[in-house]
């Protein structure tokens, strides 16, 4: 156990563990805005959807049910304005997290390869790495995707390249433009780019673009896939579902590992996912409950003396008071408020506290009342 110990960084939520307490101990109760985890009901057609599949006593199978890739390629050529999506170009994951722990292990990278991913990112691309033993590094996204010259980025044995548009923690976009200039660096390279895209939904001040967008690349999804989760949107983070869209060259070889693996979305699951991809009301709905909040909140933080940077998309607003990130969980933590700490994604984030909108509207404006 020791050596497993040994590749993984400690788990940063155990460190907010005091502060909790202390929130806890409020005469009102905690707002714990600290965990992107939906707390609005699953809409009902999705739990229809569920409770009729319930019967489904035989294992299913990894690729998922027809009907399943039917509504993956319809909701990405739909939504994401992608083209020519079939079965071969869509695979069905356990959840997101799952894929992005365990992909640089089926990928079947090792010691010498390189994993790179955004400064502040979400910390399981780090783990992902170093479960396969491979090298990593970070880059600046922004600075990356403005020049396209990957100045900061040295190509060489890098073989996984992870864009996060919207940006966990940040909620920063990358513009049509700048993903362009990213894919075409990583294909002039060889260098495959998952594009983690989950809370593409959620732009607020930003209207997020897919990398499988023709105007992005170029009608080609060579090198290229993007990674979707319906935990946000439809509020499934229970029912662990979620997909990859891109190249068959790459999806085909990691269908056999998972099968191998016995990665399989549970056969109710995948009815829900159908249905929960097919309706569009449901999510609206959801967007403008988050979108009240974020607009409650944003004000009080920022009467409080906060500053909000970025936050353009996403279910977070990134904020600072210019002092270390602890001292602010501090002090919110003494209104009864939990927030996740900035350097929990990176040393960049050593001033920012993630303040999450996923906690039901009374216990928003109880934080807004607070602040």
């Amino acid at each position: 156990m020791s050596a497993v110990s040994d590749r993984l960084p400690t788990f940063p939520w155990d460190k907010l563990e005091p502060y909790k307490k202390t929130a806890a101990s409020h005469p009102d109760g905690i707002v714990d805005l600290s965990v992107g985890t939906p707390v609005d009901p699953v809409p009902e057609l999705i739990q229809k959807a569920l409770i009729d599949a319930a019967d489904s006593p035989g294992y299913p199978t990894v690729w998922g049910t027809p009907a399943l890739r039917d509504a993956i390629t319809a909701w990405v050529e739909r939504r994401l304005g992608a083209r020519g999506v079939t079965h071969k170009h869509v695979l069905p994951i356990v959840g997101s997290k799952e894929l992005v722990a365990w992909l640089p292990t089926q990928l079947g990278l090792g010691p010498g390869d390189r994993v790179a991913y955004p400064r502040l990112a979400y910390p399981t691309y780090e783990v992902g790495a170093r479960l396969a033993g491979a090298d990593y590094e970070v880059y600046d996204a922004e600075t990356f995707a403005a020049t396209a010259a990957g100045t900061d980025l040295d190509p060489t044995n890098l073989k996984l390249l992870w864009l996060n548009s919207p940006s966990n923690p940040t909620g920063k976009v990358l513009g049509k433009e700048q993903l362009t200039r990213i894919v075409a660096w990583a294909r002039e390279h060889g260098i495959l780019l998952f594009s983690d895209e989950c809370y593409l939904e959620l732009g607020w001040e930003a209207d997020p673009v897919s990398v499988l967008h023709p105007d992005v690349n170029g009608g080609s999804y060579e090198g290229i896939v993007s990674v979707h989760s319906l935990s946000k949107r439809s509020n499934l983070a229970g029912y662990r579902a979620a997909f990859l869209a891109g190249d068959p060259a790459v999806l085909g070889p990691l269908l056999e590992i998972r099968k191998h693996g016995g990665m399989m979305t549970p056969k109710p699951t995948q009815a829900a996912v159908v249905a929960a991809l097919g309706d569009d009301a449901h999510v609206r709905e959801q967007r403008e409950r988050y979108a009240a909040r974020r607009t409650a909140l944003r004000a009080a933080l920022l009467g409080h003396g906060f500053r909000i940077e970025h936050s353009e998309a996403s279910l977070y607003l990134w904020a600072t008071r210019d002092e270390s990130c602890w001292d602010t969980v501090a002090h919110l933590a003494g209104l009864g408020i939990l927030v996740a700490p900035g350097d929990f994604y990176g040393t960049a984030g050593e001033k920012f506290v993630r303040v999450a909108l996923t906690a039901t509207d009374e216990r928003v404006r109880a934080a807004v009342e607070r602040l």
